[in-house]
């Protein structure tokens, strides 16, 4: 999804991205190198070609590229696999050496999964709806705005800012960036585990049946923030997630996706993260307990969890 936001969709069929690299599974960067990145749009298919894919750590130390930014768009869950492997492959003394790092992902507490320097280490939020649909393959069901931190270094910020208006995306740099977490942990404590748990799009949120439960989990998740320190309104938190339901209803949320394909999900960077703060601040959330514990136990066994 970065490569889609950076790059030029407008570009010939044979022009190539030189200035991205894509780092990925291998079968899907087998199919990117061979077909390029099909995103499916609302109306066509648009194909992005990339001079340099690499399906491990060790092709990219075998070539001549050092880039200055590194954007993790993994699951939570992956995170902390990846830092090891980054450790062990010793390219962060060669290629990556100068490289900040962008953590561009769902949840709360993923720098602490990532064992590097905080000081190059960043995070920020993006409300893109993406589905992956296949290797070499991706559909975006909906455009939104992309939250980063504000400390992230200015020549960093110039980049990014440039790419992403350059293509009509928009993004902030903010100082309270642990609000604008907190924001989007609220809507994904709701939408995720009850889109998960039902099988259904994002529009069941809406269902009259489920309004006490949203409306429970939405409290406690309040109390949470509250305890860190944000300042919180359930009513307003209420209305967001609500209206996010209502303009991604048709969406699948990602965390349907994986339990759908057998796969482990962020649950525990999502209501996880709700429930390890509530016990540090004695706060009872058993509806995000409860939450937790059933999409935990709809995942693979060995997957983790708190």
């Amino acid at each position: 999804m970065t490569a889609f936001l950076l790059a030029d969709l407008g570009a010939g069929s044979d022009q190539r991205i030189d200035d991205i690299a894509l780092l990925g599974r291998e079968s899907h960067i087998r199919e990117i190198r061979k077909n390029g990145l099909g995103v499916a749009l609302s109306h066509e298919t648009k194909t992005i070609r990339f001079e340099n894919c690499f399906s491990s750590l060790d092709e990219l130390a075998g070539s001549d590229l050092n880039p200055d930014l590194v954007i993790f768009c993994v699951k939570t869950h992956s995170l902390a696999g990846a830092s090891e492997e980054l450790e062990g492959s010793g390219i962060l003394d060669r290629n990556l050496k100068k490289a900040v790092f962008v953590l561009l992902m769902n949840g709360m507490g993923n720098a602490d999964l990532l064992n590097l320097p905080r000081d190059r280490v960043f995070e920020g939020i993006t409300s893109m709806g993406v589905r992956f649909a296949k290797d070499g393959l991706i559909e975006l069901k909906g455009t939104g705005q992309t939250v980063f931190e504000d400390r992230i270094d200015q020549e960093t910020k110039d980049f990014l800012r440039g790419r992403f208006e350059q293509k009509g995306f928009e993004i902030k740099f903010v100082p309270d960036f642990k609000n604008h977490q907190w924001n989007k942990l609220f809507v994904n404590s709701v939408i995720n585990p009850i889109t998960a748990l039902t099988g259904k799009t994002n529009g069941i949120v809406l269902s009259e049946h489920l309004q006490d439960t949203v409306a429970k989990i939405i409290d406690e998740c309040a109390k949470v923030a509250a305890a860190e320190g944000i300042d919180v309104v359930p009513e307003t938190v209420k209305s967001s997630v609500y209206s996010v339901a209502a303009k991604t209803h048709q969406n699948t949320s990602s965390m349907l996706q994986d339990v759908q394909k057998g796969k482990a999900t962020e649950i525990d960077s999502i209501n996880g993260y709700v429930i390890r703060s509530a016990k540090r601040h004695g706060v009872p959330v058993p509806i995000n307990e409860t939450l937790y514990s059933l999409v935990r136990s709809m995942e693979p066994p060995g997957s983790g969890g708190i």
